[in-house]
Order: structure tokens, then C-alpha cells, then sequence
């Protein structure tokens, strides 16, 4: 491991223990996780909407007793909130990109098509990916 590395990796942890001091966030990395480079992170909020939540209070509902909003970091590139319905949900930022299909119809013919789909940006950085879930839980989780 070069020096650059092991600052990068000290920066990484740094940024986390502030992440546990200043909002109260604690790493649920399991080993497999931290064997494949993934982290995951367990905020010190309900992980529902705040429409949701209006709805638990209204029936007099602990808040305390509900499910955590968990998010993790991939080594891919990807923050994905960890406790959704029934899968991972991606949280990276989204872009419009113009694809192209070719194909050969039946007479022969090569056809082409253009198409705009929607991708989703790839967060190298682990202290960039780190900062993004910060953000993205301030943004939508910290005032409810």
C-alpha cells in the first residue's frame, strides 16, 4: 500500500468517526461487507417517509421502536439505501444518456435505433461516496 493510499484510508476513517460524533451514525458493516469493500451505515432516524412517519404518529406509535434508515457505500461506485421494500435502492445521481440499438430485420435490412435512457452517475471517491450519503440524509431524513 503506497503513503498516498494510507492517507486516503485515514482521511476515510476520519470522516467517519465524525460521522458517529457530530450526527450519531454508526457502521453496521458486517465481515463479508468489509471483505468486499462495502460499508453500511445505520442513521439515527426511522426509515420511512415523513408522510409514513405522520401516520405512526397519528396512531400513537413509539418512533423508537421502528426500523433505521440504513444506507451503504459499494466499492462499484454506488449508495444504495439498504432497507427499502424489497431491494436495495439506488441513490446515485441520474443522467440522460442517448443510446443506440442495431438489429437486422427479417427482409435483411439493418435497422437503428436511438433511444434516451436514464443512467446513473458512478461515485468513485469512498470519502466522496461517504459524503454524498451525509448529504442525501440531511437533505431528506435530519428535520423530520
Amino acid at each position: 500500500m503506497t503513503n498516498y493510499q494510507k492517507e486516503k484510508l485515514l482521511l476515510e476513517e476520519q470522516f467517519v468517526k465524525c460521522l458517529l460524533i457530530d450526527y450519531g451514525i454508526k457502521e453496521v458493516t458486517t465481515k463479508r461487507q468489509s471483505k468486499n469493500g462495502t460499508r453500511e451505515f445505520e442513521f439515527p432516524v426511522p426509515c420511512y417517509t415523513k408522510q409514513r412517519l405522520k401516520w405512526y404518529k397519528s396512531k400513537n406509535y413509539n418512533l423508537n421502536d421502528l426500523p433505521r434508515l440504513r444506507i451503504a457505500s459499494f466499492k462499484s461506485g454506488y449508495v444504495r439505501k439498504q432497507n427499502g421494500q424489497c431491494r436495495a435502492y439506488q441513490l446515485n445521481p441520474q443522467y440522460k444518456q442517448n443510446q443506440k440499438w442495431v438489429w437486422q430485420k427479417e427482409n435483411g435490412e439493418i435497422y437503428v435505433q436511438d433511444s434516451v435512457n436514464y443512467a446513473r452517475a458512478l461515485i468513485w471517491s469512498p470519502i466522496t461516496r461517504l459524503n454524498f450519503m451525509l448529504q442525501y440524509y440531511l437533505r431528506n431524513y435530519a428535520n423530520n
